[in-house]
């Protein structure tokens, strides 16, 4: 089987451009596979223990095994078996388009189900269940959001945390300066280089963050939850028989055990490249989703 990734940001960037300008691909993602022998995994660089990159070579995590099994479901159905797996670098900015217009096929990382998107793209099941709050350096003396009154806080561009913090902000009249950054980690270096007091994001990415830090001891995740909010595998809308397949593959894993095996594996175990345990329990709403499987986004 050949492996190859594309991470090239400037690359990534101009298929999105690329991506808007041609419009929807076709909805029929078995066929364009099996015709094609090309099945494209959309991965992110950041996002522990989702979807990221460990060391050099292709991407890791909880996110990126599920999306392996459904890769396996595909070559099982399809005429196709010498599916040639190509991993593409995404960001929260240029997802959406890329897989529109065909340039990847599923994305398994930290995508927020939610209805807005939904116009736009389809969701599997949702398999996790997280929540915005803040990343911060212990020597800050931020303990909440009230704190943040006339401060810069960093969160990342396309995603809906964004969207809720700039909401909170106007709400609450905190008066805080919102600053966009690229990907995960380019928020929080800038809180780390003093450009921004605080990181706005999902708490499980936060606590993702924090081992690959130069002083992990020196940051901590704060906050309230400002939204509960479901993550789920993103495909191209209007395809049901590609959808009812990769829902088939994660109930499949949660009715077998598999899932909380992966869960055990990635949030509360040691994982690469640091061998740092996140210690992180499945929340209520995870595990009843196991008992009751569903798609049903945020509001």
């Amino acid at each position: 089987m050949k492996h190859s990734t594309v991470a090239a940001h400037a690359a990534c960037a101009a298929l999105a451009l690329l991506a808007l300008a041609a419009g929807p691909a076709s909805a029929d993602t078995l066929k364009k596979i099996e015709e094609t022998g090309r099945f494209a995994l959309g991965y992110r660089e950041s996002s522990i223990p989702f979807s990221y990159v460990a060391t050099a070579g292709k991407p890791v995590g909880f996110g990126q095994d599920i999306a392996q099994a459904v890769v396996q479901e595909v070559r099982r159905r399809t005429a196709a078996r010498a599916i040639d797996v190509e991993y593409v670098a995404v960001t929260s900015a240029n997802r959406i388009p890329l897989l529109q217009n065909g340039t990847i096929d599923l994305e398994c990382g930290s995508t927020t189900n939610n209805t807005a998107r939904s116009k736009e793209v389809a969701f599997a099941l949702n398999y996790f269940y997280s929540g915005t709050r803040l990343l911060v350096k212990k020597s800050s003396g931020i303990g909440n959001y009230s704190d943040l009154a006339g401060k810069t806080v960093a969160s990342t561009s396309g995603t809906t945390n964004a969207q809720v913090l700039r909401r909170y902000n106007q709400e609450k009249q905190l008066g805080m300066q919102i600053l966009l950054a690229k990907d995960h980690a380019d928020a929080m270096l800038l809180v780390q280089t003093d450009r921004a007091a605080a990181f706005a994001m999902d708490d499980i990415l936060l606590y993702g963050l924090i081992p690959g830090a130069r002083q992990p001891s020196d940051w901590q995740v704060v906050g309230d939850t400002l939204q509960v909010e479901p993550y789920a595998c993103m495909l191209r809308k209007d395809d049901p028989a590609f959808k009812a397949l990769v829902d088939g593959v994660i109930a499949s894993m949660m009715r077998s055990g598999e899932f909380e095996r992966l869960y055990r594996k990635w949030f509360v175990s040691p994982i690469p490249p640091r061998g740092i345990n996140l210690n992180v329990p499945m929340s209520p709403q995870l595990r009843d989703n196991l008992s009751q499987p569903s798609d049903k986004p945020e509001v």
